[in-house]
């Protein structure tokens, strides 16, 4: 009897087990500022025109600097703003999913 102990006599005593879920909160971060991109001015310049864009040029700005590129390096340039336009799309996107699948309906 020593053995068993208290085993031997009936518990009316029943264990019950709920589980249930558990509501989380996720901060939800803030959208960034939209970008505010400026147009810049091409000039398109070539024999026919070089020495009428000089003379305009130190006329409004008082020296003329040039910056050169090549068709293919412009080109290039073209594809990377689009590439970074492509990504930021796709990003936000993914901002955007779990913004809707972590926020209630009433939110």
């Amino acid at each position: 009897m020593m053995a068993c102990s208290c085993s031997l006599i009936p518990s009316k005593q029943q264990v019950e087990v709920i589980s249930k879920p558990i509501e989380r909160t996720i901060v939800q971060p803030v959208m960034p500022r939209e970008i505010d991109l400026k147009d810049p001015y091409w000039y398109v310049v070539s024999d026919k025109n070089l020495e009428e864009f000089l003379t305009r040029v130190e006329k409004d700005q008082g020296q003329v600097v040039f910056l050169a590129m090549s068709v293919p390096d412009y080109e290039l340039m073209s594809y990377n703003m689009q590439e970074l336009k492509r990504y930021i799309n796709e990003l936000k996107e993914v901002v955007v999913y779990y913004k809707k699948v972590t926020t209630k309906e009433g939110e």
